[in-house]
């Protein structure tokens, strides 16, 4: 076999795996970054592997388990189109701009079969999860925030993602004391499963 046969043998073969991958539908790649946020449950496609129980630790302690996943990076994230809401939060007393994509935004990206009755379990990264009805999450216009006051928010405050809404535009949430308001918000949210 000469150069020229041994090069395009080489080209073909290297091709087949490809060319198989293309024709059994594949998955789309997953993002270059690190994985914030992790979508399962009632979704159309995947964009990662299946749960793995040794490498997918935190989900493993919290119960979590997947066939398939989508999931968002940073720039993945801010892709999306990004909304501005400014609540007046619990923790001080003070109206702050909190920025990010819609909740349902997120859900359509990854591919969410959405109806009348879904419900979104949000879990963050200490274990605190919320069941929030897709309705809920729609009326409240409930974003998933990467930015508090112009400043990316950063795991161990806030961050780096956080479930929430305004509260202080909701009629209903904006007569509840300030520490009532946000029980359907967990910050340092990472995971949401679509059920």
């Amino acid at each position: 076999m000469n150069k020229r046969q041994f090069l395009g043998a080489a080209a073909a073969a290297g091709a087949l795996p490809l060319a198989g991958r293309a024709a059994a539908g594949s998955q789309p790649a997953p993002p270059d970054g690190p994985a914030l946020l992790t979508v399962t449950g009632n979704i159309d496609r995947g964009n990662r592997g299946p749960f793995d129980p040794a490498l997918d630790q935190m989900m493993h302690k919290h119960g979590v388990s997947f066939r398939q996943a989508w999931v968002f990076d940073d720039a993945a994230l801010r892709a999306l189109p990004a909304q501005t809401i400014k609540p007046t939060l619990e923790y001080d007393g003070k109206p702050h701009s909190l920025r990010g994509p819609l909740l349902e935004d997120v859900l359509a990206r990854a591919g969410a079969r959405l109806g009348h009755h879904t419900v979104l379990v949000l879990r963050a990264v200490d274990g605190y999860k919320v069941e929030l009805l897709l309705g809920d999450a729609h009326a409240r216009r409930f974003i998933v925030a990467t930015h508090v006051d112009g400043k990316p928010m950063p795991l161990g405050g806030l961050g780096p993602l956080w479930a929430v809404y305004d509260a202080d535009r909701v009629p209903d949430m904006a007569k509840l004391p300030l520490g009532q308001r946000f029980a359907a918000c967990p910050w340092a949210l990472y995971h949401i499963e679509v059920v």
